[in-house]
């Protein structure tokens, strides 16, 4: 049978798909669809047919799947920020196992091996300590903040996501009554005009301390003073800058930071380490999750006091720290200046002098300090961005011969791939965890030890 779009169809979901869609089939085409979970059988309308697939809508969950649970969101269905809060959180976990099993088999070639750990949340509800709020105005002309319905720049208003903390709720209202009373228009994607784009809200979950940064299209926020007067109200404010974008593009931030008050960053502690965050540092947003993770990383790499550690795409010294702590020495490689003056003060704040950090790409710093410096690492943590490493990264990292690779990853399918690589030419694949950063959401961190073969 031939479908078109508008086709009103009932699928059972036998699979999901990388990015948390239902996947079933209608007389043997395959349908993709959105917010339905595997073991519901649904009534969906076809939206986009391809030769072989379509997507649909969901229209209604004729019966329900003993795994389907309700949204604690009232708006996760419109919005995109969470892609899996339909279903419960033990099978979220069992979804984000099988995609990196699945990566690394398919992928990466390997059958001989076992994820030791799945490592979840007891409450997987307001864990970020940070989030980023466009503002716009609806149809009626009100102001509106909230979260980017999915693949849209179509503002979903909401200022309590139950992914972030309490905080960001009443913090919003003030930027908003501000705004309201002061006539300061949010910019307007499609003009280039006005000037409050975004409210980034960073939140220190041990020290409590709050950051707001309000990302503007222009030099100056007007009576900036009432802004300051509002927000400082707030228990736990400490820092409030504006951050000055006056691009046409989807990227946040810019780089100038215009103080307003307070300090320009915040503190917080991954385990016992102390890190300044300042508005356009990258640090972990699940800050529970990520002393898992660091953890798991640091007993991987088997520190005994006595060796030589290279951490690729360092950031601000989060990684690099805790492994200080049992190395002889830890040298870090971040390619954005700002963050390696981060990492030198964060060194610095926890009286930690056997790391060293180097601004520059991974895959140029590593190999030119090999070919020319003939350094060493017993050890190297590489933690890339979702595009994996380098070809020649990958190689230097080959010719150094570390007896140990620790790669933490947030993209299974490059890990995978990179690890092909890598235990092609002389490490086995001892050791992998799954790490839940991202309770909702689709994405997942996983931590995996290679050591040299004999």
């Amino acid at each position: 049978m031939e479908f078109k779009k508008n086709d009103i169809v009932t699928v059972k979901i036998e699979d999901m798909s990388h990015d948390g869609s239902g996947i079933g089939k209608a007389d043997g085409y395959t349908l993709f669809i959105k917010d339905a979970v595997i073991g519901d059988e649904v009534e969906a309308k076809i939206m986009k047919t391809k030769k072989n697939y379509g997507f649909a809508r969901l229209m209604n969950v004729l019966v329900p799947s003993p795994d389907r649970t309700e949204p604690k969101c009232p708006k996760a269905r419109a919005c995109g920020g969470c892609q899996l809060q339909f279903l419960s959180y033990e099978k979220q976990l069992e979804f984000k196992k099988n995609k990196v099993d699945g990566n690394l088999r398919h992928i990466g070639g390997f059958q001989d091996f076992a994820i030791e750990k799945v490592m979840g949340m007891d409450e997987p509800w307001r864990y970020r300590n940070k989030a980023q709020f466009p503002f716009g105005k609806d149809k009626d002309g009100k102001i509106v903040t909230g979260f980017y319905a999915g693949r849209t720049h179509a503002i979903i208003p909401n200022r309590n996501c139950y992914l972030g903390v309490k905080e960001n709720e009443e913090i919003l209202n003030r930027i908003i009554a501000y705004m309201e009373e002061n006539h300061v228009e949010p910019y307007n994607e499609e003009t280039g005009k006005g000037l409050v784009r975004h409210a980034l809200i960073r939140y220190g979950f041990t020290t409590k301390e709050i950051m707001v940064c309000l990302i503007i299209n222009g030099e100056r926020l007007p009576k900036k003073e009432r802004l300051v007067e509002k927000l400082t109200q707030v228990q736990g404010m400490t820092s409030i800058t504006a951050n000055v974008n006056k691009k046409r593009s989807n990227v946040i931030l810019g780089d100038k930071i215009i103080p307003l008050w307070g300090q320009k960053y915040i503190t917080d502690y991954i385990g016992n380490v102390k890190y300044q965050i300042s508005p356009l540092s990258f640090y972990q947003v699940n800050p529970v999750q990520t002393v898992k993770l660091y953890e798991t990383a640091l007993e991987y790499a088997g520190l005994t006091g006595k060796e030589t550690v290279w951490d690729l795409y360092c950031g601000i010294g989060t990684i690099s720290l805790f492994l200080a702590q049992r190395a002889k020495q830890v040298n870090g490689v971040e390619i954005v200046p700002a963050a390696i003056e981060d990492a030198k003060k964060n060194a610095e704040l926890n009286g930690i002098e056997n790391a060293a950090f180097y601004v520059g790409k991974a895959e140029e710093v590593l190999p030119k300090k090999y070919k020319e410096e003939g350094i060493y690492a017993d050890v190297i943590v590489v933690d890339p961005p979702r595009k994996g490493c380098d070809e020649e990264l990958l190689s230097t990292m080959l010719d150094m011969k570390p007896e140990r690779i620790v790669y933490v990853s947030c993209d299974s399918s490059t890990l995978a791939r990179d690890l092909k690589i890598l235990c092609g030419e002389g490490y086995a694949l001892e050791r992998v965890a799954v790490c839940d950063m991202f309770p909702a959401g689709v994405h997942v961190e996983t931590a995996v030890l290679l050591v040299r073969k004999p």
